[in-house]
């Protein structure tokens, strides 16, 4: 645009402006010639954005002649406003995609949470696991520091190994192993203090803790209370090779999943990358379908049909 400007100014002024000016009065061409340098240099002043060749130019010729005409003043002000225009819509695409690419950085930055040990577990819990026969686990299972008598699943429900604390759980499967559970337990704890921290770039209160129809970059989100997923979600993902997409949410209160909603994963998201921090109890709704690893400070409660491809690490039963 600013080329075609530029040619189209230089024959407008070397066929139209110039021979109308000297028909002038002198006074006129005085105040012509005042207004319009004004006038141009006001607008180079309040939109820095203007780099166009075509600007150079049109000040040069101004200083060159002595005289402008009306009609020179509306084809200044017609040219300077589209270079500007231009340079102005350039300026706001670079300054997109410099807060994209600051916003790739911050993501870029961010890193999963360390679960330690409790990363072998399937479910893992300090006060027990009750169960509404039958269930599908695939993964280890333990409990501590209560005993295996509060651990209510049976051996053909789980694939893996049960651990407990203690001689007490369902067998054959049941193993006795403290010092293995000790470790995994202080490891989910820190893995929840560590994903509660603060972090920057977080998303606060997004839908006012109810979401659901909606897309989700890699970041870390937080309700300072509730939160509820009324319909379908996605997580998508930056589909770049070269980093970790990362999900943090983060949850002052409880967390329920309406029945049969699902938690959906797009463009290289994958549930061991995506952590759910929550202070309240938590809720899997009836049929409903939950990815990523749930950090719970109280209890989570898993309902007929639900699914979870993740991990279930909870602090009470």
């Amino acid at each position: 645009m600013c080329t075609e400007s530029y040619v189209f100014c230089e024959m407008t002024f070397g066929r139209v402006i110039k021979p109308l000016i000297t028909y002038y009065p002198a006074k006129v061409q005085f105040c012509i010639l005042f207004v319009i340098k004004n006038v141009i240099l006001i607008r180079l002043l309040t939109i820095s954005y203007i780099h166009c060749e075509l600007t150079k130019r049109i000040l040069i010729m101004i200083k060159s002649v002595k005289i402008l005409s009306a009609l020179a003043m509306l084809l200044v002000g017609i040219f300077l406003y589209s270079c500007a225009e231009q340079g102005l819509v350039e300026n706001l695409s670079n300054a997109a995609a410099n807060s994209l690419d600051s916003r790739k950085a911050r993501v870029g930055m961010l890193t999963g949470i360390d679960l330690g040990t409790a990363e072998n577990f399937a479910i893992l819990s300090k006060s027990g696991i009750t169960n509404v026969y039958p269930s599908n686990i695939r993964g280890d299972v333990g409990t501590s520091p209560i005993t295996g008598a509060a651990l209510l699943l049976t051996c053909g429900e789980v694939t893996g190994t049960i651990y407990t604390v203690a001689a007490a759980g369902p067998l054959p499967c049941r193993v006795s192993d403290p010092p293995r559970l000790t470790t995994a337990v202080l490891d989910m704890q820190a893995a929840y203090t560590d994903a509660a921290a603060g972090r920057p770039g977080t998303v606060l209160n997004l839908g006012a803790g109810v979401i659901g129809n909606q897309v989700l970059s890699p970041g870390v989100y937080k309700w300072t209370s509730t939160l509820l997923i009324s319909s379908d979600i996605k997580l998508k993902g930056d589909d770049d090779s070269t980093t970790t997409d990362v999900w943090i949410f983060q949850v002052a209160g409880t967390f329920n999943m309406s029945s049969a909603t699902k938690i959906l994963l797009r463009k290289g998201a994958k549930a061991e990358n995506i952590f759910w921090q929550v202070a309240g109890a938590v809720t899997l709704g009836t049929t409903s379908e939950f990815k990523g690893t749930l950090l719970g400070k109280t209890s989570i409660a898993v309902q007929t049909g639900a699914r979870v491809k993740g991990r279930l690490l909870a602090q009470k039963r």
